[in-house]
């Protein structure tokens, strides 16, 4: 896995865990997260991104999701959308 943050880019795979999503549920966090540093933007801001895809989430609850790492792929996808994100390496 690939992930890139202001430049410096991390290649791991998953760690190897009890739940075997755990690893997986943290790579989808550590995507959002990193394209919100990289463009600047902070909750607020991707809440109103995500109203103009006709999704209405306050930036407190974005931000339980995200940290709490319990989200659907439907709304890591319309996260990366709504900032603008045209592809993502899995590699």
């Amino acid at each position: 896995m690939q992930l890139e943050v202001r430049g410096k880019v991390m290649n791991r795979p998953p760690k190897e865990s009890a739940q075997p999503y755990e690893a997986w549920e943290q790579t989808a966090k550590e995507f959002i997260e990193i394209e919100m540093a990289r463009r600047g933007i902070r909750y607020k801001q991707l809440a109103r991104m995500l109203e103009e895809l006709g999704i209405e989430e306050s930036p407190e609850q974005i931000n339980r999701k995200v940290n709490r790492k319990r989200f659907s792929a439907a709304f890591l996808v319309a996260c990366l959308r709504a900032m603008g994100v045209k592809t993502i390496s899995l590699d």
